[in-house]
């Protein structure tokens, strides 16, 4: 109560001078801070009354190192790993305006694993908590920055938020701010490389200055820098691994069905509930054991009746390759596959019209992006009345079974035939080719912003880490883009099922 008076006492005179002598009050305590600045209770916060338990916790920890004349200008390192929708994000966005709202001149340097996690979630978050402040006049955001509105202050007092690459660190090792207070935050930081973490170290060496070293994110890699800070690091990082089902407000229904759907010890509620890194490399979204079993299968004996299937991945020009696929039931290997590179639309049409005419499948499926429309044009021009089907990767994605009774919700197009084809690996055969083991080994995945929805990793992301587009993967991938009948039905087939199925709306109709 006795705040409140000393407020309205001052601002009598002077609000504004007022609002800033109790901003300062905060300067080592941001949670303090939080509980002051933001309108728990109200809006966007009426279901809460502060800050999350284990968002406390970081806070109380940064308070007491600030607190303490012996430890206040020593890098204060925080790590935190952990399952999802615990709100990673929205503490990135009460400790940055904390940082800056009390301390005159602080510098906050802020990246993601990704420029899109950094553009559409992280940066979001900070300006809905910069709106959401007493203090939200101090400050002006653009999509990159959050800048001083005080006169003559842009330069040195503000949060930039920075995308990296391996060959581009330079916003990191140029980050200085001697006498005053320096905040760098990695966000997702499992998937910022270890250059970047390495040329970060820079940012630790100036004197008399609080430095404060946030790392936050899903536990993704079983190696790498943030790993490190868990294990032979760790004396240097206050660390914590949050199980997401120990957080409040955090989705239970939803991170149960992930424990049911892959298990409590998979890798998948290891990283995504448990906050506990995975027990391989990376989330491979398919294994290993996957791809060699089903490279070294036998090609299963077939009595008829599965249709011919052709799935075609484009490209065009540079290092990628298209691909035809062709699959008939649990065979993806008798029928020879083919690719080509640096090859136009009319001539990849051309060929693959001749290969229909050779092996008569039941549907052409082609990846529909790049020089794919063209190509599907083209194709249904020549081949026909074999149908020829469009597969935009980015569509809109269904529910897809990993196995039988365990279904998972897809983000597109790409992460649904990529779900059915890994469940189909378990008993299909495909060709001991090594371009197409290392395709399908390649991808990682994550999930969508509402953390419900498998979404596989992107091409541009994979080719950030060295890896090619994976070509004859999505090439087999398209053949799971839509259900299929064979047209010619053998004659032992039973009528009234063939006629049922015709008559289920799950199947492409190819009479």
């Amino acid at each position: 109560m006795k705040k409140q008076v000393h407020r309205m006492d001052k601002a009598e005179t002077d609000p504004v001078l007022a609002l800033a002598d109790d901003i300062g009050t905060f300067t080592a305590d941001p949670l303090g801070y939080a509980l002051y600045a933001f309108p728990w209770g109200e809006g966007d916060l009426a279901e809460m009354t502060g800050p999350r338990g284990w968002q406390r916790a970081v806070m109380e920890e940064i308070r007491d190192h600030l607190s303490d004349p012996a430890r206040r200008f020593q890098p204060l390192r925080v790590a935190r790993a952990s399952g999802h929708g615990i709100g990673k994000s929205a503490l990135i966005g009460m400790l940055i305006k904390w940082a800056l709202d009390t301390c005159p001149d602080t510098r906050v340097i802020v990246t993601a694993n990704t420029e899109a996690q950094l553009r559409t979630k992280t940066a979001p978050e900070l300006g809905k908590w910069a709106q959401m402040s007493l203090t939200s006049a101090w400050f002006r955001q653009s999509a990159t920055a959050m800048i001083s509105t005080m006169p003559g202050r842009e330069k040195s007092w503000r949060c930039d938020l920075v995308t990296w690459s391996e060959s581009n660190t330079e916003a990191f090792a140029g980050l200085h701010n001697q006498g005053k207070r320096i905040v760098l935050v990695f966000d997702e930081a499992s998937g910022i490389a270890d250059k970047v973490w390495e040329v970060a170290l820079g940012a630790l060496t100036d004197a008399d200055t609080e430095i404060i070293w946030l790392a936050f994110g899903n536990p993704t890699n079983a190696g790498g820098a943030f790993r490190e800070c868990f294990g032979r690091h760790r004396a240097l990082w206050r660390t914590a691994q949050i199980d997401a089902r120990d957080v409040e407000g955090t989705n239970k229904a939803y991170l149960d069905e992930l424990i049911r759907t892959f298990g409590e010890d998979s890798d998948v509620a290891r990283v995504r509930v448990r906050g506990q890194f995975p027990s391989s490399n990376a989330m491979q979204f398919i294994g290993a054991r996957d791809i060699e079993a089903a490279q070294a299968r036998a090609v299963p004996d077939m009595a008829g009746g599965e249709p011919v299937i052709f799935g075609v991945d484009c490209a065009r020009y540079g290092d990628d390759e298209s691909v035809l696929a062709i699959r008939c039931g649990s065979d993806a290997r008798s029928r020879p596959w083919q690719s080509w590179r640096a090859t136009d639309a009319m001539q990849l049409a051309g060929d693959i019209a001749l290969a229909t005419q050779r092996w008569q499948p039941d549907a052409i499926m082609v990846d529909a992006g790049n020089i794919g429309a063209a190509i599907v044009d083209r194709l249904r021009q020549l081949v026909g009345d074999v149908p020829v089907i469009e597969v935009w990767f980015g569509g809109e994605g269904r529910d897809a079974e990993l196995e039988p009774g365990v279904a998972v919700h897809t983000a597109n197009k790409r992460a649904e035939i990529w779900a059915r084809m890994r469940a189909w690996l378990r008993r299909g055969a495909i060709p001991d080719v090594p371009r197409l083991r290392d395709d399908l080994a390649g991808p990682t995945y994550g999930f969508a912003a509402d953390d419900t929805r498998i979404r596989l990793e992107r091409k541009v992301d994979m080719k950030r880490r060295g890896l090619p587009s994976p070509d004859w993967a999505d090439a087999l991938a398209c053949t799971f883009a839509e259900p299929v009948l064979p047209r010619r039905v053998p004659n032992w087939l039973d009528p009234e099922r063939v006629a049922a199925m015709r008559d289920d709306d799950r199947y492409t109709e190819l009479d």
